[in-house]
């Protein structure tokens, strides 16, 4: 398997609240990263914290021009963190990485000398997870199985941050809400081979998780917009179509049943409330979960008709206006 080679990488590191680490974290990356022959650079994005990250990074990574930083006006999430990071990188290889001090920066080489043997992605696999198996691992674990099973694209760590990509791989969509982790399928829907390889987690010592059980719901939610997009864009009458047809196969059945139940009980199709009910409740089922994906197509042709981005930068450093 041959591989173009590359000469340049971009290690982005979504910032947000981590105060504690990031002096550590900017430490530990250079160490990683030192010893390569090619050029790289680091793209902290502080996504509107509200401690003192923004002061720390730069106290930590004055006068080296291999360092920028963008800082957001507030708070947009990780998504849009890492969708500034890739606007401005320059690499043809491009990093993700925590700055929670999980994800172990020395893991960063091993990921891009398997690149090198002819990868397009190569993904972390948080083999020897650091977490909590309740609220952390367990959702994790069915969200990776869903994801795999819905984009095709099976990945034991869909969650890790930790992964290296060819930019060729990271054009031509727009990333919304928590769909940075969605980028692996991306990829693999636009042809890239994919390698998933075990990578060490440590437990967070410092600070607090920004994330709780409640994203694997927004991940769903995301997932089924991911399916859509990737599946029905461009013939959305195939799924609406199917979709219409199922229910008016559903309310045959029920009148079917409520007929036959007329027919050897005599029980009265007006008083039941079973046809009513099942219909009424498909339908605003139906309904919801369509009006959510006609208002996600509705946005992205919103920002991308006007080529706007999904984030506002308040302050950068060492960013050219070229970038």
């Amino acid at each position: 398997m041959s591989a173009e080679p590359f000469t340049r990488i971009s290690v982005i590191v979504p910032v947000y609240n981590e105060e504690e680490n990031v002096a550590e974290l900017h430490g530990r990356i250079i160490t990683a990263l030192s010893p390569l022959s090619q050029q790289w650079e680091i793209l902290y994005v502080d996504d509107g914290s509200r401690d003192r990250s923004f002061d720390r990074l730069k106290a930590a990574t004055t006068n080296d021009r291999r360092v920028k930083i963008i800082r957001f006006m507030r708070n947009y999430g990780q998504t849009a963190a890492i969708a500034a990071g890739i606007d401005h990188a320059q690499g043809e290889v491009v990093v993700f990485l925590d700055a929670d001090l999980q994800n172990d920066p020395k893991d960063i080489p091993t990921l891009l000398t398997k690149l090198a043997e002819g990868y397009d992605v190569v993904s972390g696999w948080r083999a020897h997870r650091k977490d909590a198996f309740i609220n952390r691992k367990l959702p994790s674990m069915i969200a990776n199985g869903i994801i795999s099973w819905v984009t095709g694209c099976h990945l034991h760590d869909y969650g890790c941050t930790l992964k290296a990509y060819r930019r060729e791989f990271l054009k031509g969509f727009t990333l919304y809400g928590e769909m940075h982790r969605f980028l692996p399928a991306y990829a693999y829907q636009n042809g890239a081979r994919i390698v998933e390889l075990p990578v060490d987690h440590h437990p967070r010592t410092r600070g607090t998780s920004k994330y709780g059980i409640e994203r694997t719901f927004k991940v769903v939610l995301d997932l089924i917009t991911v399916k859509f997009i990737s599946t029905y864009a461009h013939k959305p009458s195939y799924l609406f179509g199917m979709v219409g047809m199922a229910l008016i196969a559903l309310a045959v059945l029920l009148v079917g049943y409520l007929v036959t139940m007329k027919l050897l009980t005599g029980a009265s199709l007006i008083e039941s409330p079973l046809l009513l009910m099942s219909t009424m409740f498909v339908i605003l089922g139906v309904q919801s979960i369509f009006l959510g994906l006609i208002a996600e197509l509705l946005m992205r042709t919103y920002h991308e008709s006007q080529d706007k981005p999904t984030y506002r930068i308040k302050e950068a450093v060492n960013l050219t206006e070229t970038e």
